[in-house]
């Protein structure tokens, strides 16, 4: 089975490289598209040197407007989801594939090692977390982790991506509740990590509010 690779990525000139060149040194990999979502930066420009193919949203729609347009253009057998910001290697990444390969998932999601610094309480996690089970009675420690990899088919069961901050949880919810075998996978992954500044908290805030807007969407969808 290829590979398609699929990169979000805002204003992400300085990480966006390094991500393309080691998701290249997989197996089977037929692509890897980096879908520039608005950036005022060089982001486009770097991800095309790297050997990227380039999608570009004029304005910035959101993640998970990001990785719909990065699908809809996808033409692998299974679909990788990396954050532009990711730091790693692509045996991690081969980590995430060999479970699909084998047939021993339908879907895998990267869990991370502990976080190096405090960031913040814990509540955007905790929610995703328990939203997850409490949809499905399934128990996930990295429901909001953005590493992922799956069979394509599964976007045509699911129909859609959810929108904004809350693509993760609600992509998870939807392929649980279609009876997909899911599992975590533990790799040796990081990304940047936020701290404590007024900055930080307004996006865990952000985050919060996408993904409790997704899970109330998906309690009224049963």
């Amino acid at each position: 089975m290829r590979v398609s690779v699929i990169i979000p990525a805002f204003n992400e000139e300085k990480n966006v490289e390094f991500v393309v060149r080691e998701a290249k040194k997989i197996e089977n990999l037929r692509e890897i598209i980096v879908v520039d979502d608005g950036s005022t930066d060089r982001t486009a420009e770097k991800a095309a040197n790297a050997g990227a193919a380039v999608i570009r949203h004029e304005k910035n729609r959101g993640k998970g407007a990001a990785l719909m347009t990065g699908c809809f253009a996808a033409k692998g057998e299974i679909i990788v989801f990396l954050d532009a910001d990711l730091c790693f290697k692509a045996d991690d990444l081969e980590k995430l594939l060999e479970p699909i390969k084998k047939g021993e998932a339908d879907m895998t999601v990267a869990k991370f090692p502990k976080a190096r610094k405090k960031g913040g309480f814990g509540l955007v996690k905790s929610l995703s977390r328990w939203g997850v089970y409490l949809m499905t009675g399934e128990k996930f420690n990295a429901a909001l982790s953005g590493q992922r990899a799956f069979k394509r088919e599964m976007l045509k069961s699911v129909g859609e991506i959810p929108p904004g901050f809350g693509v993760e949880v609600g992509f998870l919810i939807d392929v649980l509740r279609k009876g997909y075998r899911v599992i975590e996978v533990d790799v040796n992954m990081s990304h940047r990590e936020t701290g404590r500044s007024l900055r930080d908290f307004a996006h865990r805030g952000r985050q919060f509010r996408d993904i409790l807007l997704t899970l109330l969407r998906k309690l009224y969808a049963v």
